[in-house]
């Protein structure tokens, strides 16, 4: 079940009624609700390996919070310390035997599979484990922590496919908190809000965006440069709609169950530099490759050299996370390489003007998604060597399959062949605008008061949406 389903919409209205009425009885019944949903939700994803998937991610589960009320025994730590490692080693290996063994193998072996979300599970799981380890999950929290609300923590159905990753010292709290279940109208409203732009995000700019993109792919070797450049910026815009789009979903599903989740997204595309741009972009992460691997490795205690070889070995990981293929390997590596170059050029670079930065920032993100988006190499080479030497013009089929119900009534105004290029330029300068404005729609939901214009404008875009589900794609996160 998709969040882009009437069946979804169904299934949250149902949640958000029935959870808070069993908290009002009993929090415990409450929370015992939200996980059986949480539970049905994932298995409803699960698509023909239902049981097989849905076990793995239990007995990952089971692994984590064993090994934390081991640590929490008393015994000696050394062993605790083992038994720490041993749940965190079970986790990696899980993760590379389903996602990587093909990659690992040349194609020799390989499980052609994943069970849903594997990657966010397996990474929150390991900063579980890390907080336990540290201390940053005081012992007090694990005294309190039940079964049911680690297995909530774990299979959280806004966050289970797709994330944003879980910081378990900023969960766990919230479930004991006054708003646990029992969400104000404010919260109620602000989470309405969320999910309303998230939806007109996803389906009306991330999937139209899709389709322009797709279609360039599909044609690379009748790329022109212009239609090249469109569908480079394309996919750098549909990749942030449709990630960004979600999170709104997931954090207003869960604001209507008094949950306040983590910001993924604040404006990135606003970024003066890559550094920047990953203090914004798909946050979580970041907070996860930050804590769990770079300050392991040293961070920045150690010398410039290396530094920059930390820097490298967590991008190299963030592009691996993402993909088993060497054009996620590339992507990653060109991030790391470029937060290399930027410290190594050092203050020099602040003396330039911001648009300068801005616009230098901004074409190397658009560049490096080129790898993260095409299936190889050489289709990467493809796009590049089109959007640099390809011909003038506009190929028709580039706009093949753009907003066709949208289509099909300006169509009827008479527009004739100009229907077409009319949506192209209206879907792009609309998600331009959307993308570098500031704020984002997460940091103004506290802000957000339902007035009557508020109100039409979010009935207007969820209807809008709800009407364009048919046809429409699956959350590209949802793939890694």
């Amino acid at each position: 079940m998709g969040f882009q389903s009437l069946a979804f919409l169904v299934l949250l209205a149902l949640t958000a009624v029935l959870c808070p009425l069993a908290a009002k009885k009993d929090r415990r019944a409450g929370t015992a609700l939200a996980m059986l949903v949480s539970a049905g939700f994932y298995l409803w994803g699960l698509g023909d390996r239902v049981l097989l998937g849905f076990n793995i991610l239990l007995i990952g589960g089971a692994v984590t919070f064993g090994a934390a009320r081991y640590w929490r025994s008393g015994k000696a730590e050394n062993r605790r310390r083992t038994v720490l490692l041993l749940a965190a080693v079970w986790h990696i290996a899980v993760l590379l035997g389903f996602k990587y063994l093909g990659f690992f193998t040349g194609g020799a072996v390989s499980l052609g599979w994943a069970p849903l979300g594997l990657s966010f599970f397996t990474f929150q799981q390991l900063w579980f484990l890390k907080e336990v380890r540290t201390g940053q999950l005081p012992p007090a929290e694990l005294e309190k922590l039940d079964a049911d609300t680690f297995t909530l923590f774990c299979l959280f159905f806004p966050t289970v496919s797709s994330g944003p990753i879980l910081r378990p010292g900023a969960f766990f709290p919230q479930t004991r908190g006054e708003k646990y279940l029992r969400p104000d109208w404010d919260d109620r409203a602000a989470g309405l809000y969320a999910i309303a732009f998230g939806m007109a995000k996803k389906v009306l700019l991330a999937d139209a965006l899709g389709a322009v993109v797709n279609n360039g792919y599909q044609h690379l070797d009748q790329l022109t440069a212009p239609a090249a450049w469109l569908v480079i910026l394309g996919y750098t815009l549909q990749l942030y709609f449709d990630f960004s789009g979600y999170c709104d979903i997931a954090t207003g599903a869960a604001r209507l169950l008094g949950i306040r989740l983590p910001v993924n997204f604040d404006s990135p595309y606003r970024a003066l530099s890559v550094g920047e741009f990953w203090k914004r972009w798909h946050m979580t992460l970041t907070a996860f490759l930050r804590e769990c691997v770079y300050f392991p490795l040293g961070g920045s205690r150690l010398g410039t050299a290396k530094t920059y070889r930390n820097i490298l070995i967590v991008f190299l990981i963030s592009g691996f996370w993402h993909g088993a293929g060497w054009t996620f390997l590339v992507w990653g590596g060109l991030h790391g390489l470029a937060q290399v170059l930027e410290r190594a050029w050092g203050p020099g670079r602040e003396r330039l003007p911001k648009a300068i930065r801005w616009a230098g920032t901004f074409l190397f993100v658009n560049l490096a998604w080129v790898f993260f988006r095409a299936p190889s190499l050489s289709a990467a080479g493809s796009v590049l060597r089109a959007a640099l030497s390809g011909g003038w013009g506009l190929p028709a089929f580039l706009t093949e399959g753009l907003l066709p119900s949208e289509a099909e009534a300006l169509n009827v105004l008479g527009l004739g062949g100009k229907t077409g290029v009319l949506l192209l330029a209206a879907v792009f300068l609309i998600a331009l605008i959307a993308a570098l404005k500031p704020g984002n729609t997460i940091r103004r939901m506290d802000a957000f008061r339902p007035t009557a214009a508020r109100c039409a404008l979010c009935c207007i875009l969820l209807v809008w949406a709800t009407l364009s589900f048919s046809g429409v794609a699956t959350f590209i996160y949802a793939n890694f």
